[in-house]
């Protein structure tokens, strides 16, 4: 049958108007999301752009000064560079180190063995619980005087170390304590390693291929943009530690930013300068400093990801 031109512009009327309907009524449930994005998110943004650029201390209002304040980070600020290099440790040495303690544990709980359900759940406990509470009592375990740690290396004959009252150990203790609390981290490896197929492990057994041999042809390779997904995360994580560090330093009337300032992470500095010292313009500008550096180094993780990632395709 023929339509008549008539019909058919009526015909694209109604399916115009029906696809207007569900396009508003599309644009009502994600309104929520939307509008609490751009008010609590973009626009405090903007606003701590414009403030970076004033002197501002919430009880007066901002005077703009212009380069002042990041002129002031790069060159009159010393304790900047002493909470850079805090962060850059935990960033060095804290991600290697979780890092491949999760990817050994997630190996552990690939194995077929009895109880492997029950050992993953608790395993994985650690990881849910509030950082807070968990810093608190990581904070009494390594006390040195009353903790259980140093009590046992006291019974030993040896010396032990102030963990989080020493500056060579505060860095050390927390990073141990990142270990305990990998759970999310290991499940993540764990969903990747059983996507390995085990045809590959067969057929490399059948050519003699040692475990080790094994591990690094098969393995690592095929779960390798897993592990470059949580180390890009880590980083983005560990550029903006803040909760451990600052629970950590203040537990037991200590100062915040801990012994000769070893626990003065970039993100407590930026907390310290925002809320103690009240100068919420220079704190917008290590904000946004922050912001590029955390940019540089998300950016070169993905360009540099790019040569040793193996993705699988597929020739359907």
């Amino acid at each position: 049958m023929v339509v008549a031109p008539t019909e058919r512009r009526v015909g694209i009327l109604r399916l115009t108007g029906q696809v207007r309907r569900q396009l508003l009524w599309a644009l009502f449930f994600v309104s929520p999301w939307v509008i609490g994005f751009l008010v609590f998110t973009v626009g405090p943004m903007i606003a701590s752009l414009y403030y970076s650029f004033t002197d501002f201390s919430v009880i007066k209002a901002p005077e703009w000064v212009g380069l002042a304040n990041y002129g002031n980070l790069l060159t009159n600020d010393d304790h900047l560079f002493q909470a850079l290099g805090n962060t850059f440790y935990m960033v060095a040495v804290g991600i290697p180190v979780t890092q491949v303690f999760a990817y050994l544990t997630a190996l552990l709980l690939n194995m077929r063995v009895r109880g492997t359900p029950l050992y993953r759940t608790v395993y994985f406990l650690p990881a849910i619980m509030p950082e807070v509470p968990v810093t608190i009592i990581w904070a009494w375990i390594f006390n040195p005087q009353l903790g259980p740690v140093n009590s046992v290396i006291s019974s030993l004959g040896l010396t032990p170390p102030l963990w989080l009252n020493g500056p060579d150990w505060s860095k050390p203790t927390l990073i141990l304590l990142g270990t305990w609390q990998v759970g999310t981290i290991t499940a993540i490896y764990l969903a990747g390693l059983q996507g390995v197929p085990h045809e590959l492990y067969e057929a490399a057994m059948i050519d003699g291929a040692d475990a080790w041999a094994r591990l690094m042809k098969i393995t690592v390779p095929f779960t390798s943009p897993v592990i470059a997904f949580n180390t890009i995360v880590a980083v983005i994580y560990y550029f903006q530690y803040f909760t451990q560090a600052y629970v950590a330093s203040n537990t037991g009337g200590g100062q915040l930013g801990g012994v000769e300032n070893s626990l003065l992470f970039y993100s407590v500095y930026l907390y310290q300068n925002a809320f103690q010292f009240l100068k919420m313009g220079y704190a917008s500008a290590m904000a946004w400093l922050l912001f590029l550096i955390v940019m540089m180094a998300t950016l070169l993780s993905l360009y540099g990801s790019a040569r040793w990632v193996y993705y699988e395709v597929s020739d359907r």
